[in-house]
């Protein structure tokens, strides 16, 4: 699979839409994040995705590495071998152990045994799971048994993996650890598509970002894309200037600025909202302190965070 397109997707339970008009291209190699409020239609829109719901309206295909593009609908049973799915609450089985559960799975996926062997003990090397092959699901710590969760639905080297709220419920140690083991599953050629409520750790993994707010989606793409109409309100450009401050607030009010905070030892800088001033007053403002040669203590730029964007959109009133 090289690619995934949904088409005016619409979702409706009892004649009610949970989803509409949805359009998304998750391309291989991407790790796509969904984000949302919870009851948006995060879920919904992966159990579409994996074909386990069927779209009341639109089409979801799948493009394989020779351009053939399958319907899922029409070919949920030879796309599915393709899929990898690991649900929010754990999926496998409490009194099997690791092994045992990679070994079960696999063979729901009918794959033959040395095949089966080699892929089990692969994962077990890269979730690092080898050394509790043989303990009990059950009594594995939490960051641990998200990993078997994990491992269980690569156990049949899936081209698409789709996680819901894989951080969920972990401390930030263990959510940096589980970032950490998806980053190396992509490395390997895995498309991943992960919901999640932690925005920061969507904005550590991700390349794109699919927001959805009352039902649609309301940006998607690439992150900066996304974070580019919230620039105005959170772009900023931040200083320590030392003795050189009055030389700056001077040159600076000649710049495309909407205000200048002077915090005392910090120049906090609002550029005006348009991405060109934005990129003029950046400019020139690097142009002056190299022909002034003035020497700055700390000098960094600070672009909106998607926790912030989400809050924004989060904010607008249904249509």
């Amino acid at each position: 699979m090289v690619r995934i397109e949904l088409k005016e997707v619409t979702k409706e339970y009892r004649k009610v839409p949970v989803l509409q008009d949805v359009n998304l291209i998750i391309e291989e190699g991407d790790v796509y994040g969904i984000i949302g409020k919870s009851g948006s239609g995060k879920t919904t829109l992966l159990n579409l995705i994996t074909g386990f719901l069927d779209p009341s309206e639109g089409s979801i295909t799948y493009t394989t590495s020779t351009g053939e593009e399958l319907d899922i609908e029409e070919h949920h049973s030879r796309i599915k071998k393709h899929l990898g799915f690991t649900p929010q609450h754990n999926s496998f089985y409490h009194k099997l152990t690791v092994k045992e559960n990679l070994l079960h799975f696999g063979k729901l996926y009918g794959l033959q045994h040395d095949t089966l062997i080699a892929n089990a003990k692969a994962l077990l090397e890269i979730t690092q799971l080898f050394d509790h092959r043989n303990k009990l699901a059950e009594h594995l710590a939490q960051g641990m048994q998200r990993r078997l969760d994990i491992a269980c639905s690569l156990i049949h080297k899936p081209k698409v993996l789709i996680l819901d709220e894989p951080t969920a419920d972990l401390d930030p140690l263990l959510q940096q650890e589980i970032l950490h083991l998806l980053q190396d599953v992509n490395q390997q050629g895995v498309t991943i598509v992960v919901a999640s409520h932690h925005l920061d750790s969507v904005e550590d993994l991700c390349n794109k970002v699919a927001v959805i707010h009352n039902g649609r989606v309301h940006s998607h793409g690439l992150i900066d894309d996304v974070k580019k109409p919230f620039l105005r309100e959170h772009f900023t450009i931040n200083l320590r200037s030392g003795s050189n401050k009055e030389l700056l607030i001077a040159a600076l009010r000649k710049l495309p600025v909407e205000k200048i905070v002077d915090k005392g030892s910090q120049l906090v800088i609002y550029p005006l909202n348009q991405p060109q001033h934005i990129e003029k007053t950046v400019s020139s403002l690097l142009r002056f302190i190299k022909e002034e040669n003035l020497y700055l203590h700390d000098m960094h730029f600070r672009k909106p965070t998607l926790h912030e964007v989400f809050e924004k959109i989060a904010q607008k009133p249904a249509l």
